[in-house]
């Protein structure tokens, strides 16, 4: 195997790093005058035409914080700019919360949405970490207006949509925004020190495994009010971007190393987090098993069906992301060679098929046959998934990823 992509050698940490820094320079044209996000190009140009969405700026408002600390030249002035959106142009001030998006034409996109509400949380705890202005009064804000719309306590879990006046909220609840909801409050408690969110996130843990558990470990995503599992939802819109048929092994992968985050930082018993980590293993294993070469070509499928069988063969980047960091925290997690072998088989599938060597970045879609398609994900609309996964690999296994590159920096 090529060193680069061989774990703990010092060619595989400098690969990582050319990644990272590559990523940032690609990302520097997405504010728009007001902040909010362009969704970007193929070459890291803005696609005006586009709606500037909440979640977006928030994951680029994240990316850049991360960049203050790796020393990343214009970090500072990016990071101001999308919380600037954030506060401003994204924000509602008649209703509370944030817009979806705003469309090129300046009107907004409809409904309140936890999803987006979860990346203004990300966004704000990251700035907040880099003493950015604003960034502290826009995290309370966003925490207040989460903890009072979208947390049901008594679920211990989140509420998925809103109108946009907060006055109708939507039967459907999802497992997407609630993962992102583990990410945002690990986050926070992280760098504000306030253990009630590390808490819920592992109240939220604990009843997608209960599900998972249930379901072969093939999470269920979608359900209705009552968190009955809706199994049949979207089967007719199944390549839905947020919300596909079926199961999504690249949740499964995700939510492994949520968990093994949660674990390791909540101050449980080793036994606990032996639980924890073998639960973590399950999730991993049966996403791989389902998803990965499950067509006879390199990749992971972007869904599959209740028995594993792939519905959408396309590779979505992001899986192949998450892919990489589950892989690497398994291993030291556990020492076993296995998910060692694996991190090296994806990194040899980035470099050969996702990595745009020409323009940057990673290409977002590609088909069953690993060639480059938008039919989903068209452009390079941000880079939270790629470059988290130069970075997670080498990162403590108990924090957020912007805490971790803070106190290297330090």
């Amino acid at each position: 195997m090529d060193r680069r992509y061989e774990y703990g050698t010092e060619e595989n940490r400098a690969f990582l790093a050319s990644m990272t820094e590559n990523l940032l320079n690609f990302g520097h044209r997405f504010p728009s005058p007001g902040g909010g996000s362009y969704w970007l190009g193929d070459t890291g140009e803005p696609w005006t035409d586009r709606p500037r969405e909440t979640w977006i700026t928030g994951r680029m408002a994240h990316v850049y914080g991360i960049g203050m600390s790796l020393s990343h030249p214009g970090s500072e002035e990016l990071l101001d700019a999308a919380i600037r959106g954030l506060a401003g142009e994204l924000c509602d001030d008649a209703h509370g919360g944030w817009y979806p998006g705003i469309k090129a034409d300046g009107s907004i996109l409809p409904d309140k949405q936890c999803y987006a509400h979860a990346f203004v949380i990300l966004a704000a705890s990251g700035a907040f970490l880099k003493k950015r202005p604003g960034a502290e009064e826009l995290l309370k804000k966003a925490l207040a207006l989460y903890d009072e719309k979208f947390w049901d306590e008594e679920e211990g879990l989140a509420v998925d949509t809103w109108n946009t006046e907060f006055t109708v909220c939507d039967p459907y609840r999802g497992l997407n925004a609630n993962m992102h909801t583990v990410e945002a409050f690990l986050a926070v408690a992280d760098v504000t020190h306030d253990e009630k969110y590390r808490e819920r996130a592992g109240r939220i843990i604990r009843r997608v495994l209960s599900w998972a558990e249930a379901n072969e470990w093939r999470i269920p995503e979608h359900f209705d009010s009552s968190w009955n599992p809706v199994y049949e939802f979207n089967r007719d819109k199944p390549d839905d971007p947020f919300k596909p048929y079926g199961a999504t092994p690249g949740h499964g992968i995700e939510w492994a190393r949520l968990i093994l985050q949660w674990a390791n930082s909540a101050g449980l018993s080793e036994k606990e987090v032996k639980r924890f980590s073998d639960a973590a293993e399950q999730l991993y294993g049966r996403a791989v098993s389902d998803g990965w070469n499950a067509d006879g070509a390199e990749g992971f499928v972007y869904t599959t069906d209740w028995n594993g069988a792939p519905v959408i063969h396309d590779r979505m980047h992001w899986v192949l992301a998450e892919a990489i960091n589950t892989s690497s925290v398994l291993f030291r997690e556990t020492g076993k060679e296995c998910y060692k072998d694996d991190f090296g088989k994806y990194l040899t599938y980035l470099d050969r098929c996702v990595l745009d060597h020409e323009h940057g970045s990673w290409f977002h879609q590609l088909d069953r046959e690993n060639r480059v398609i938008g039919t989903v994900w068209p452009g390079k609309s941000d880079l939270y998934h790629a470059l988290q996964a130069t970075l997670i690999p080498y990162a403590p296994t108990d924090l957020s990823i912007a805490v971790s590159a803070a106190e290297k920096q330090a």
